[in-house]
């Protein structure tokens, strides 16, 4: 987390939980939060439109419940577990499949960070090849499995954080994400 999202959410957190908290802070909490929760759910919908009611979706229900924040963990991880139910929600509720749904061809993700600013024009065809190839392998997950990947590998979540966000236990995550890491290897493994 960056410091100044840290700061932010400790100055937007009432002093009882999501009691007090008005307008006004609660949109500096938006302002603060929305550029990574929209990756978030960029990467698990695998669509922009959807990502993006996604987050209005777990904005409007942060707001909604805000007097439910118990304050047990940070105002940050509440929100990314709000916003993490609502991207599978859209899921869900679109009855996209899967194997429908890839990430978003402009996402700022990681995939991205394997390509150099000025590649060579056949190391960036091959780079670009690979972006494809992990975005289709992703694309062939289970909901569970592609959600499990991107919590633990894009964002850093515990395995703990991971099994409450999918309601699984420890071991069923670890399943989950064990499985998708072993798909992306198989399809990437150079053959012959």
């Amino acid at each position: 987390m960056h410091p100044r999202d840290m700061a932010d959410d400790h100055a937007a957190r009432p002093t009882r939980a999501g009691q007090g908290m008005d307008a006004q802070a609660f949109r500096q909490l938006v302002d603060a939060h929305a550029n990574t929760l929209f990756r978030v759910c960029v990467r698990i919908t695998g669509d922009r439109a959807l990502a993006e009611d996604a987050l209005q979706e777990a904005f409007l229900n942060a707001w909604r419940h805000l007097e439910d924040f118990d304050g047990r963990a940070a105002l940050a991880t509440w929100l990314h577990r709000i916003a993490v139910n609502a991207a599978l929600e859209q899921l869900r509720r679109r009855g996209r499949h899967d194997s429908r749904s890839s990430p978003a061809d402009d996402d700022a993700d990681a995939l991205d960070a394997s390509v150099d600013a000025a590649p060579e024009p056949d190391r960036h065809a091959s780079s670009e090849q690979l972006r494809r190839s992990i975005e289709s392998v992703l694309g062939r997950m289970s909901v569970t499995e592609r959600t499990a990947f991107v919590l633990r590998h894009h964002e850093g979540q515990s395995l703990e954080h991971i099994a409450s966000v999918l309601a699984l236990n420890v071991n069923a995550c670890k399943q989950a994400v064990f499985r998708a890491v072993r798909k992306l290897r198989a399809a990437l493994e150079p053959t012959g």
